[in-house]
């Protein structure tokens, strides 16, 4: 196989580019809901703090130390899961970027999108036989 499509059958080669591609998707927003989200954070976070403050000391009381290994154990569970799921849907979105660039590359090029596997023929090798054993037991002479 050659390397072109041992890394079109890996699927964290596809995570890889669905994550750039997500992130490049994402970059783009950015500047916009800057500019938007600025002003409703400083008035948000004045309310939440006023808000949650008596809240905090309230819920300090209930918490039972006992529960918190579950917790943790359903937490991470929880994570593990949720990585993996992540994880598929880049790969997937991945998978998708590089085949609309193999196919785009295919048609600048004017190749297929896919070509197929070179086949190799054997070929008789160079230096063989009589001639071999006469250099090596000349060399050893």
């Amino acid at each position: 196989m050659t390397l072109a499509s041992n890394l079109r059958e890996n699927k964290a080669v596809y995570a890889v580019a669905g994550a750039g591609d997500f992130a490049v998707e994402k970059l783009r927003e950015v500047p916009g809901q800057v500019d938007r989200y600025r002003e409703q954070f400083r008035e948000q976070v004045r309310e939440t703090v006023e808000r949650y403050r008596g809240e905090v000391s309230r819920y300090q009381e209930r918490v039972d130390a006992k529960d918190l290994p579950g917790a943790a154990v359903a937490y991470a569970t929880h994570v593990g899961t949720r990585a993996a799921e992540i994880i598929d849907e880049l790969a997937e979105r991945g998978r998708k970027v590089v085949n609309r660039e193999a196919v785009e590359v295919a048609e600048i090029t004017g190749a297929e999108a896919k070509p197929a596997a070179k086949t190799r023929t054997a070929q008789p090798r160079r230096g063989t036989g009589a001639a071999r054993q006469t250099r090596s037991t000349t060399a050893k002479k």
